[in-house]
């Protein structure tokens, strides 16, 4: 199977500087534009699956990818408690939080065994397919760590996110 992970589009609350985290979130008017190059970059999947928190599902909507779409909670964001809609500034050091919850949320550990869950789960139904994933960043440093062999949780988050369009990996 072939895996492509592409995180959701701009948002208005990235724009503004705020850990949107289990909050829906909306896309800012150059998410809308980055989610459309998505669909023309990405034509070539057979299936798609996006966290259900709204900035991920709206990427997928516009970028009128004509294949089917399926929802997974598994592929939310980090729920980052109290913090949710907090500015980014407040979620720091996250690397404190790769195994230690955030105060009424979860830690990074937490999104890994979603994820890897996630990844069984597809391993078993989409084997010889390419499926799209379109999630956040907490589910792409589970992705390299798992897939990648990255490096630790710890290196990941303490690495910070670092946007590309996409990333693949061969299972």
């Amino acid at each position: 199977m072939k895996l492509i992970y592409e995180t959701h589009s701009t948002t208005v609350d990235n724009e503004a500087g705020v850990a949107t985290g289990w909050l829906p979130g909306e896309l800012s008017e150059r998410g809308c534009q980055e989610a459309r190059e998505l669909g023309i970059r990405r034509r070539e999947v057979d299936v798609v699956f996006s966290s259900d928190l709204r900035r991920a599902v709206q990427t997928v909507e516009l970028a009128g990818l004509a294949v089917p779409h399926f929802q997974d909670w598994r592929l939310r964001e980090c729920n980052y408690g109290t913090l949710n809609g907090a500015p980014r500034s407040e979620l720091e050091p996250r690397i404190e939080r790769v195994r230690t919850p955030f105060p009424d949320g979860q830690s990074y550990d937490d999104v890994l065994e979603l994820t890897r869950s996630f990844l069984a789960d597809i391993k078993r139904w989409y084997d010889d397919q390419v499926v799209l994933v379109v999630a956040h960043s907490a589910n792409r440093w589970s992705l390299e760590h798992l897939l990648g062999n990255r490096g630790s949780m710890e290196q990941l988050v303490a690495q910070g996110v670092n946007w590309q369009p996409g990333w693949e990996y061969e299972i």
